[in-house]
């Protein structure tokens, strides 16, 4: 496969392969290691959830209010 066979693909299908492609990353021991700073943006925001400087939008209410803003977009 090449780049113009991938462009040439209907978008659900290239969003597809690119979820079988992110997929087999996740899945296997890949040897790509989060650099430290993920980490380190990961432990601030922890910490502004405990705070309480930062809410959490359970998943259910997140999608909707996304699926609301790109109905209206």
């Amino acid at each position: 496969m090449v780049t113009a066979d991938i462009v040439g693909m209907p978008v659900a299908e290239r969003l597809k392969l690119m979820e079988t492609l992110w997929d087999s990353l996740c899945a296997a021991d890949a040897g790509i290691a989060s650099p430290a700073w993920h980490g380190e943006v990961l432990t601030g925001r922890l910490r502004r959830i405990d705070s309480g400087a930062d809410a959490v939008t359970p998943w259910k209410e997140a999608k909707e209010r996304i699926r609301n803003q790109v109905k209206t977009s």
